[in-house]
C-alpha cells in the first residue's frame, strides 16, 4: 500500500510526540551522556537488524552517512555545553526553531524544491509560534548559551539535509536508515564514554530501563522521520518535526507541573495551526 504525501506527513506528526517523550525521559535521567549512551546503544542494535534485512546502501550516499554520524556527534556535545549555561525551557525552542528555516531556505535555493502557496502560509505561523514560545518569557540574551543553542540548531539542519540527501540516492530506505544507525551508535557510545569518566558503566546499568525505552522511541522517531525525507519535501518535513517543542511544553505542563503562560499557550496554538494549514495545503 502506498502512504500519500499526507499520510507520510501525519506520521511525522506523531514522531513529534516521540521525540519530546524520550527528550522528557533524558531529562529525568540527570545525566545527559549516559542517556545519549543508552540511546545510541539501541541505535546500533536496531541498525544492525535493518543491515540483515536490507544490506547496504548504494555508494553515493555514503558521504551522506558519514557526515551525519560526525554531526550527530557534534550537535551532542553542543547540546550538552548549551544546556549547562542556560535553562531547557529556554534553549530547546531555539535550537529546534533554528532548523526549520535553515532547512527550507536550502531546500528552496539548492534543491530546487517547490511549496504550495498554503504550506508557505503554515510553515510562516508553525516557524513564527516556535519563536514566540522561545521568547514568550522574555528576549533570549546575547550569552554563551544563546551562541551554543543556535549553533546546534544549525547543525541540525546540517544532518537533516544530509539524512534528506542521501536517503534520496541509496536506492534503499530500510538499508540507509540502517548504517545510519550503525553508524552514529559506536561514535556516541566513544564520544559518552570520554565525557563521562570513570564510573560509567555503572550508572549506565542504573539507568538502563529508562533510558533503553526513550532509544526505542528516538529510534521510532527519527528513523519514521529520514523514510518520510524520502516520499515527502525536506522543508515541511523538518517543520513538522520541530512541532516536538509543543509537546515537550504540553508534557512539562502535564508531568512536571510546569505552568505555561499565556503567551507560551497562544504560541501552542500558532504551532498547531501552522501544522493544520501545513497538512492541508501539501
Amino acid at each position: 500500500m502506498t502512504i500519500g504525501i499526507q499520510g507520510v506527513l501525519l506520521l511525522v506528526l506523531g514522531t513529534a510526540v516521540l521525540h519530546a517523550a524520550w527528550n522528557a525521559m533524558a531529562k529525568s535521567i540527570g545525566d545527559r551522556w549516559v542517556s545519549s549512551a543508552l540511546i545510541g546503544t539501541v541505535n546500533g542494535a536496531f541498525g544492525l537488524v535493518l543491515i540483515g534485512l536490507f544490506g547496504v546502501p548504494a555508494p553515493a550516499s555514503w558521504p551522506y552517512l558519514v557526515a551525519s554520524a560526525l554531526l550527530q556527534a557534534t550537535y551532542l556535545v553542543l547540546l550538552t555545553h548549551s544546556y549547562a549555561h542556560g535553562d531547557l525551557s529556554r534553549l530547546y525552542p531555539i535550537l529546534r526553531g533554528t532548523s526549520p528555516v535553515v532547512v527550507t531556505a536550502v531546500a528552496v535555493t539548492v534543491l530546487a524544491e517547490r511549496l504550495s502557496p498554503l504550506s508557505w502560509l503554515g510553515l510562516g505561523v508553525l516557524v513564527g509560534g516556535i519563536a514566540l514560545l522561545a521568547c514568550a518569557r522574555g528576549l533570549p540574551r546575547a550569552d554563551t548559551g544563546l551562541v551554543l543553542a543556535l549553533s546546534a540548531g544549525l547543525v541540525i539542519a546540517c544532518y537533516s539535509l544530509s539524512d534528506g540527501v542521501g536517503v534520496r540516492i541509496a536506492g534503499d530506505t530500510g538499508a540507509y536508515i540502517g548504517w545510519m544507525f550503525a553508524l552514529q551508535a559506536p561514535t556516541l557510545l566513544l564520544l559518552c564514554r570520554w565525557q563521562a569518566g570513570r564510573t560509567f558503566w555503572g550508572r549506565m546499568w542504573t539507568h538502563a530501563p529508562v533510558g533503553l525505552l526513550g532509544g526505542v522511541f528516538s529510534v521510532i522517531s527519527y528513523g519514521t522521520t529520514v523514510w518520510a525525507q524520502s516520499r515527502a519535501p525536506l522543508a515541511l518535513v523538518a517543520a513538522l518535526r520541530e512541532t516536538s517543542v509543543v509537546w515537550g511544553a504540553l508534557l512539562g505542563g502535564l508531568l512536571l507541573k510546569e505552568k505555561l503562560t499565556a503567551t507560551e499557550r497562544a504560541a501552542v496554538l500558532a504551532v498547531a495551526a501552522g501544522a493544520v494549514v501545513l497538512q492541508v495545503g501539501a
